[in-house]
């Protein structure tokens, strides 16, 4: 997997921009946006974007969004921090390829 920092410039979105992260992973991206709201509060806007083959020869995009608030975000890193333990622990062999070095080394960040 591969991570590089690129600015996202969407116009369908709400929320002023901060800070944009994507990592791309074979034929999905993962964005982790920070947006502000008018108040100036900060949120998460985790989008995932998923390249598709049409029947025509033509590809095409999905894209799934999640938004995460800042009333949420100690509840939602406990919680990822737990499922990703728990998976660490029945599945350790996920985490041992040089790609998956990388997811670590960010979610440690966290």
């Amino acid at each position: 997997m591969n991570s590089d920092f690129t600015p996202r410039h969407d116009h369908d979105d709400y929320g002023e921009e901060i800070y944009s992260r994507a990592i791309r992973a074979g034929k999905r991206t993962y964005f982790f946006d920070v947006k502000a709201t008018r108040n100036g509060d900060y949120f998460l806007a985790i989008t995932e974007s998923r390249k598709k083959s049409n029947a025509d020869g033509s590809s095409s995009f999905s894209r799934h969004q999640m938004y995460l608030y800042k009333e949420d975000f100690g509840k939602f890193i406990d919680g990822m921090t737990e499922t990703i333990n728990y998976i660490k622990e029945h599945k350790p062999e996920y985490f041992e390829t040089v790609e998956s070095n990388s997811i670590n080394e960010e979610f440690e960040k966290l």
